[in-house]
């Protein structure tokens, strides 16, 4: 059986959204539309117009390595979209290490989201065990800083895990915005 442990404020927020049989009904992807296209858009989804949250459960780690849901989920009252990738960072009072380096293995989506939807990314830490204790300068994280797409202001996640507070080591990866929820089963 897996369990899921959302940061509390998530709940708080998402209790009052209802539920979707399907996170395809919320938000739909685009390939984005050719440059002087006379595409009518939403506008971009703001920091304030977003809940951030992880979903932390059984089953997404590898060798060396866990995988994390991270959510976003329009708690405005109007649609916007999300393009890209989301800057993440470790903290503990400040910034440690490296900001995570972008995987760019998948596909890049314009998503849309209703009020109440949610699209996602998949965050990879690394067990900074992997690198040497001089290059890593390993501490505790207490936290995520999560920037979305294009926004200068960021969310925090309180969320405690092993980081390495030296740069140059790359311990955080992230995906681009795809739509929907990124946990199984949800």
């Amino acid at each position: 059986m897996k369990r899921y442990l959302f940061i509390p404020i998530a709940a708080l927020a998402l209790a009052g959204c209802g539920q979707s049989s399907s996170p395809n009904t919320t938000t739909k992807a685009t390939k984005p539309a050719p440059a002087g296209s006379n595409v009518a858009m939403t506008q971009r989804c703001s920091t304030a117009d977003l809940v951030v949250w992880l979903g932390v459960g059984e089953g997404g780690a590898t060798a060396g390595s866990t995988y994390y849901p991270l959510e976003l989920t329009n708690v405005s009252n109007r649609s916007c979209r999300l393009f890209g990738f989301p800057g993440v960072s470790a903290v503990s009072d400040h910034q440690l290490g490296s900001p995570a380096q972008r995987n760019r293995a998948h596909p890049t989506y314009r998503v849309s989201l209703l009020p109440g939807s949610t699209a996602h990314t998949v965050l990879q830490i690394v067990d900074v065990g992997n690198f040497s204790t001089s290059k890593c300068k390993p501490a505790a994280a207490t936290g995520l800083r999560v920037y979305p797409p294009d926004q200068t202001v960021a969310a925090e996640i309180p969320f405690g895990f092993r980081a390495c507070t030296a740069k140059g080591p790359i311990f955080l990866t992230v995906q681009a915005i795809q739509p929907g929820v990124g946990i199984p089963g949800r």
